[in-house]
């Protein structure tokens, strides 16, 4: 007997739902709280943990955020990005970033077209752009700033 493979939006539903009952949506009223946490509705997040459909894409960073899932792995399960095109994004891309690479230059270089896919990429890049910016000054403050290391 062969067993077709799920539709996207029930993979993604597998993924997203028990990480957000980890995170805590669980019992009366974990969707309406979902949904206000993420800024979706009641009604698409219902039909998104039934796996009937995928969230709009301008929704996965904070699907991301409230279930602490990884947006990469949101992104290319929701069918945004593919494998290919995140990975092109890892260690062997990285001297380029830092030789003056554009993320408007990464998006075109990825072949993201898609307008909603390419404000996403564009966000998710601010994003983790401020996320390593606080954590450097967090690391600063833990050790007394630069001075005081001197």
């Amino acid at each position: 007997m062969t067993h077709a493979t799920p539709p996207r939006a029930r993979r993604f539903a597998d993924l997203v739902v028990p990480a957000a009952e980890r995170a805590g949506y669980t019992g009366h009223g974990a969707k309406a709280r979902f949904a206000r946490d993420t800024g979706m509705t009641e009604s698409s997040v219902s039909r998104m943990w039934l796996g009937q459909a995928l969230p709009d894409a301008r929704f996965y960073e904070a699907i991301a955020e409230a279930t602490q899932l990884d947006l990469g792995v949101l992104l290319v399960e929701g069918g945004v990005l593919s494998l290919e095109a995140l990975q092109s994004l890892s260690e062997t891309d990285r001297p380029q970033v830092g030789s003056g690479l554009t993320p408007e230059q990464a998006a075109e270089r990825l072949g993201i077209r898609d307008e909603v896919g390419r404000q996403m990429f564009l966000a998710t890049f601010e994003r983790l752009k401020r996320l390593e910016d606080d954590a450097s000054d967090h690391a600063d403050a833990e050790h007394g700033g630069t001075a005081a290391q001197m």
